[in-house]
């Protein structure tokens, strides 16, 4: 037999669900992990954007909120984001620890043109 009433619950409870229909108020939720800053931060639509920095080192990830109707600090807490995390961590500590086949000393950063000390520029306060 055919249960229309369940049909039309679960169609229900799917509109319900439907985290594209929510606004959510931000958060950001920001920690101290393995030696880098790690930092969670939803967003309105329901996007979780996860960075991890090391070193001057940045790693991003974007995940789909898992579960609309529960805290954000209580979804990370419960580890719901942990694989994600898990991989920025990894991919951080990649670059870290790679080497470069070209670059084998250490690349000087350009630097801007500087005045020599001994030259002094007066200020004209006749203006």
């Amino acid at each position: 037999m055919f249960d229309i009433k369940a049909l039309l619950k679960r169609e229900v409870e799917k509109k319900l669900i439907d985290v594209d229909d929510y606004i959510f108020m931000p958060e950001r939720i920001e920690m101290a992990l393995e030696g880098g800053k790690l930092n969670c931060v939803l967003n309105s639509d329901g996007r979780v954007d996860i960075f991890y920095t090391k070193q001057g080192v940045t790693e991003v990830s974007s995940a789909a909120r898992k579960h609309p109707y529960t805290p954000f600090e209580k979804e990370l807490s419960h580890g719901i984001y942990d694989d994600i995390i898990r991989d920025l961590l990894k991919a951080v500590n990649k670059v870290l620890d790679g080497k470069s086949k070209y670059f084998h000393h250490r690349v000087v950063p350009i630097r801007t043109p500087q005045l020599p000390t001994s030259t002094v520029i007066k200020e004209d306060s006749s203006f």
